[in-house]
């Protein structure tokens, strides 16, 4: 089973304060620690834990973040498709306070890879998935000749634009920014699944609205930065099997929730089989 990622890397340090800084306060991050991140950044990191053959789509910068970045992405031994780009690499700092709940500071737009880039884009057409991150609406066409594609409802407008209609538009509820309704779409996605945090997963297709069982509970969230991106990877995995989407969305829960245990999404990530 072949899965591409096209999309965004972020160099992220992550951390917990005490509490969320208000105006004219300094918060100290406790035991910050990198990682690649990002929406496709962590979406990868939990491809990479499966028997599939992944590979990465994504742009780098010149400095060195961009270094750091890359390293780390080498050192999955995943195959990566690497557009260079002049300028730093985005850095991200992520704050995740007493309850696990994380606020994030960026410090530039995602470096995203584009259609223009000299990557192996025609190889896309013969990978079973392909979940994207990405904002260029070239690569998303391209992107659509795979035999299943995912997309996260953060570029819901990109799929507007280029009237592509993905399998599975993927995202949260309560997010305002993700969550969009079925009937938006001149040409609506084949699916549009919508965590509920707790509660049970929303799927909704033409032929109406049907909610997949809630993730597992967890009792004590220790941070929730990531999990709706492992969800969706894992989501891309159980369709790229051939399961339907909302046998696909019930096995992908456990996955997200398995996140909010530990601090990092990358140190808690569960091996998808």
């Amino acid at each position: 089973m072949r899965i591409a990622v096209v999309g965004h890397v972020e160099h992220v340090t992550l951390g917990r304060v005490e509490h969320v800084p208000e105006a004219g306060d300094i918060a100290h991050l406790e035991r910050p620690r990198f990682l690649a991140g990002g929406g496709g950044g962590v979406a990868f990191h939990q491809l990479v834990r499966s028997n599939a053959e992944v590979h990465l789509f994504t742009a780098l910068g010149d400095d060195d973040g961009a270094g750091e970045v890359e390293r780390a992405l080498v050192g999955t031994g995943a195959r990566l498709h690497l557009a260079r780009k002049r300028g730093p690499h985005p850095r991200v700092v992520v704050m995740l306070d007493a309850h696990g709940r994380r606020t994030i500071v960026v410090t530039s737009p995602p470096l995203q890879p584009t259609a223009d880039d000299p990557l192996a884009w025609d190889t896309l057409a013969s990978f079973d998935a392909v979940y994207f991150t990405g904002a260029c609406a070239r690569s998303l066409v391209v992107a659509r000749a795979a035999r299943a594609l995912v997309v996260t409802a953060r570029r819901a407008h990109v799929v507007s634009d280029t009237g592509v209609v993905p399998d599975v538009l993927v995202g949260s509820a309560s997010d305002p920014r993700e969550n969009t309704s079925f009937s938006a779409y001149a040409r609506p996605p084949r699916a549009l699944v919508l965590t509920q945090g707790p509660g049970p997963i929303r799927v909704e297709t033409a032929s109406g609205l049907v909610l997949a069982d809630a993730p597992p509970h967890v009792s004590a969230v220790r941070g929730d930065y990531g999990a709706g991106d492992s969800f969706a990877a894992a989501l891309t995995y159980f369709v790229a099997a051939g399961h339907p989407v909302v046998e696909a969305a019930r096995r992908a829960g456990p996955f997200g929730a398995a996140v909010l245990s530990h601090e990092s999404p990358l140190e808690s990530a569960a091996r998808l089989a």
